[in-house]
């Protein structure tokens, strides 16, 4: 009989410095001291309590523990080391005791222990901890001594287990100046990495960091290596999320400033940097708070008494009308006729267009920066559709609104950071006021695409929809500036977007035609849609079709045609002579064919009056007859659709399956309508390319309902 192996026990290698590695068999269930002890015994070492077991892998060094031996699988090689205590105690003493280069050893093994938590909270509560802190507060360690100290902290922090409340003002300033100075890589990446953890976990840190570490000193470390320059960024964020509304337009501003722009461009952007996730992430939080600081005007409405928004809109007005040759009349009238002609859709009172929120008075401060800054194209804009008819009038003023809340909802204004975020826009980073330079740019391409699509007021929705796809594909490309933004939208016109549409669709729909529950579902309903098929072409032959009459030779005889229709029963073809205009009944039809008499349909050179003719007749078709003097009708349809119809309803009335290519059109046809109508209720749910697989049966039957 074969062995039954115990899944319980795994073979595996355990190794341990200037020992033979010792192969063994490692029983989950027994307890790890039994397996220590045993391998004590195994090399002869005294004192098995001061043992611990150890993974071996390349990234993970972790204490093996109760909780994560199941980890161990067959083949592991695991090590056996000093236990978390004894190596905390043995790091402490040679912290306290030791020489500089035995405190520096010491500290950079601490620095690569400190991740196991097993590790971390054994030196903590010998309180390890305090003394790095006593040892960075102090200001005497250097060099790599200070530099390990810093990653040990960052690392026995990250745990949790320990509140950053407990760091006071003296050790704030102390690493607030090793980020003002410079220093040594890794001194400086950790620096920063513990003030941004002060400015979001503690609760008293933040305004002494805010204080002692102005942002424009932070440029210098933006031009450093990617992990110093991704925890820059990241402290960048900090600073930003703590500050509340005036300092983080203060913040913002020093951002926005040429020289740091500059900086992040060139050292980060341009370089490569943003290889790595988490960078992306960083540059992803730093652009959602900063356009977040238009959040505030895009939810806020238009008061009646705002006078600085009433001098706006009338701003607007002069920038577009009293220039030169305007002709602007004065007066309520004619202010009220150049609103109308700006587009506005309460021409007497424009203030009511900035009501509803989004995108409130965001909407006209990108009007007026539009005006402000480039006024040739807000003028040329204006006057363009001020000569056409009021119904291809693009309303710039409705326009504006619309594009604002579009440009919201698609940056997400307003929204916070989410923590798997990591979509950004290098362009938002080349400009003081990105989000009205995209603006501006947008606001033309939708006058461009109202006129490609020669539209009136009343598609105003859809000029808007195609706008905001647009908008959605030429930002995936991800462009590097507004330029680059610019010449990506105009090639994005509206015969562009909607052949892509048609593109995307008709791939989706080719897709989802492959998937199982798809096929499954045609094959059900095929039938049904064949017998509708079956229906019309049944229907066609009882309507009947007149046909031109031909000579035996196969020439056309002028002005001589004849009528052949199906009896209702389906069981007869009524056929004569008719003239060009009638549909005789068939009463009217002296001859008759029983449908059981029809022993084949032959088409095209197969018919006999197509016989050895060298050019066959493609629209020929003959009804091959047993039974009756009459060997064939012979019949020569006018054009495909009708030989279609015909050669499907004979093979119909036959039993056989319908073979013409229009047969397989309207399945097709037929086919997609209903599934779509069947998928209704599943629009936009994904349709998997399997079913779900089924889930295994009860362990027993004896289910029972409560009515009570």
């Amino acid at each position: 009989m074969p062995v039954i192996k115990d899944a319980n026990i795994v073979k595996i290698a355990i190794e341990m410095t200037d020992m033979v590695p010792h192969l063994t068999e490692f029983n989950q269930k027994q307890p790890l001291t039994c397996i220590i002890q045993e391998l004590c015994n195994v090399w002869n070492l005294s004192e098995p309590d001061q043992y611990a077991l150890q993974f071996n892998d390349t990234n993970n060094k972790n204490y093996i523990t109760e909780k994560n031996r199941n980890e161990i699988k067959n083949g592991s090689v695991i090590r056996l080391e000093y236990s978390p205590s004894k190596t905390a105690q043995d790091i402490l003493h040679k912290l306290n005791a030791g020489s500089v280069e035995e405190k520096t050893a010491a500290v950079q093994k601490l620095s690569k222990l400190s991740a196991d938590i097993t590790f971390a909270l054994e030196f903590i509560s010998k309180q390890g901890l305090t003394l790095i802190i006593k040892h960075i507060e102090g200001g005497k360690s250097k060099g790599a001594l200070l530099a390990y100290s810093l990653l040990s902290f960052v690392e026995l922090m990250e745990h949790g287990s320990v509140s950053w409340d407990i760091l006071d003002g003296q050790f704030i300033s102390r690493i607030a100046g090793y980020v003002n100075t410079s220093q040594e890589k890794d001194i400086g990446q950790a620096a920063l990495s513990i003030l941004e953890n002060i400015v979001l976990n503690s609760s008293q840190g933040y305004e002494q960091v805010e204080k002692e570490v102005p942002v424009s000193s932070l440029i210098t470390h933006l031009q450093e290596s990617s992990v110093v320059q991704q925890n820059t960024v990241a402290l960048i964020n900090a600073l930003l999320i703590k500050a509340d509304f005036t300092k983080r337009r203060s913040i913002a501003a020093t951002l926005a400033s040429k020289q740091l722009r500059q900086v992040i461009q060139q050292n980060i952007l341009q370089t490569g940097a943003v290889e790595g996730a988490e960078m992306a992430h960083q540059l992803y939080v730093l652009q959602t708070l900063i356009l977040g600081l238009l959040e505030q005007r895009m939810k806020t409405k238009m008061d009646p008494q705002d006078q600085d928004g009433h001098d706006k809109i009338k701003e607007l007005r002069r920038i577009a009308f009293d220039g030169e040759g305007a002709g602007s009349i004065r007066g309520p009238v004619g202010f009220t006729r150049d609103y109308k002609k700006l587009g506005f859709r309460n021409d007497i009172n424009p203030a009511l267009d900035f009501t509803e929120t989004p995108p409130g008075l965001l909407a006209l401060d990108c009007m007026v920066y539009f005006a402000r800054n480039h006024p040739d194209n807000y003028t040329k804009l204006v006057l363009e559709n001020s000569c056409r008819a009021d119904e291809h009038e693009c309303p710039f003023g409705r326009a504006s609104v619309e594009l604002v809340r579009i440009l919201c909802e698609l940056l997400k204004i307003g929204e916070s950071p989410s923590e798997q975020g990591g979509a950004y826009q290098a362009l938002f980073f080349t400009h003081d006021y990105p989000f009205e330079e995209t603006f501006c740019i947008c606001i033309v391409l939708l006058n461009k695409t109202w006129k490609e699509m020669r539209a009136t007021s009343e598609d105003f929705g859809k000029v808007a929809s195609v706008v905001r796809e647009q908008i959605i594909r030429a930002l995936q490309t991800s462009p590097v500036s507004l330029e680059q933004l610019k010449t990506r939208l105009l090639s994005l016109t509206y015969s562009e977007i909607t052949a892509l549409w048609q593109q995307e669709r008709t791939s989706r729909e080719k897709w989802e035609s492959h998937a199982t529950p798809i096929v499954e579902l045609k094959e059900q309903i095929t039938p049904d849609i064949l017998n509708l098929i079956h229906q019309q072409r049944i229907s066609f032959l009882i309507e009947g079709t007149r046909f031109t009459k031909y000579s035996a030779r196969g020439q056309r005889i002028k002005d001589k045609y004849w009528y052949m229709r199906l009896s209702p029963n389906q069981k007869v073809l009524h056929y004569g002579d008719c003239d060009e205009k009638s549909a005789p009944s068939t009463e009217e039809l002296t001859s008759k064919l029983a449908v059981s008499d029809i022993r084949a349909l032959l088409v095209g050179k197969d018919c006999p009056n197509m016989r050895g003719r060298k050019a066959a007749h493609q629209l020929a078709f003959s009804l091959a007859l047993e039974g009756v003097d009459l060997q064939s009708l012979d019949c020569i349809a006018a054009d495909e659709l009708i030989f279609a119809y015909w050669t499907d309803g004979i093979n119909s009335l036959l039993g056989q399956r319908m073979q013409s290519k229009e047969a397989e059109k309207d399945l097709d046809i037929l086919l997609s309508m209903e599934i779509k109508l069947r998928l209704l209720d599943a629009e936009g749910v994904t349709i998997p390319q399997d079913p779900p697989p089924i889930p295994p049966d009860p362990p027993h039957y004896h289910f029972c309902y409560d009515l009570k």
